[in-house]
């Protein structure tokens, strides 16, 4: 059961958070957009709908990462199109900056499940759906536990267990680790995949 007096908080601490990363950090999004614009080209940012909370679609931001697909170059998949320089953005985490305005917005909060693929929400069995339930995250406990290093099942098991516990205490955790995992840039990839491997059902 949704606690109000928790989601109050939670919102009111994301909206001061992502407010003020925004302003403290706008050298930094200046210059992340200026080396993504050099190395990558234009568009500088990502854009891509991405279910939120009871499903409902919301335009996730984040700054590109991966060269367009380019058939006649054979640039197609994730793998073909992840350059070195978007390596290291996403190893840093930096092309998620972004996505503060998304929190200012109220389509997500700072920890949460992260926002999948719509192409996502036929495959998930009811227990998975919960993942839904509260405002999807730019980070969360499954990012904190592990990544994209996590399989499939793991993953969506810490997305319902992020659900059932939630408490400012937990996000507070949670924020800790993700921070020691970003500095030590473990689990950015799956094995073998530039990212994940697509979702396709329980796994």
């Amino acid at each position: 059961m949704i606690r109000v007096p928790y989601d109050a908080v939670k919102r009111g601490l994301d909206l001061v958070a992502a407010g003020s990363a925004l302003v403290l950090l706008s050298p930094v999004l200046a210059g992340v957009g200026i080396a993504v614009a050099v190395n990558l080209g234009r568009p500088v940012l990502f854009r891509q709908l991405r279910p939120g909370r009871d499903g409902v679609t919301f335009e996730l931001v984040k700054f590109r990462s991966m060269r367009s697909p380019d058939p006649a170059q054979g640039l197609l998949s994730d793998e073909q199109r992840l350059t070195p320089f978007g390596r290291a953005l996403r190893a840093t985490s930096l092309d998620e900056l972004p996505s503060l305005w998304n929190v200012v917005k109220g389509d997500m909060s700072i920890v949460g499940p992260r926002p999948l693929l719509v192409e996502y929400l036929d495959y998930y069995t009811h227990e998975q759906a919960h993942r839904h339930d509260v405002r999807p995250g730019i980070t969360g406990l499954a990012q904190a536990s592990g990544r994209n290093a996590l399989s499939w099942k793991d993953r969506l098991e810490l997305d319902i267990e992020y659900v059932d516990k939630r408490s400012i205490r937990l996000d507070m955790a949670i924020l800790r680790r993700t921070i020691i995992g970003v500095l030590r840039r473990h689990g950015v990839t799956a094995e073998g995949h530039a990212t994940m491997p697509k979702f396709s059902g329980e796994r």
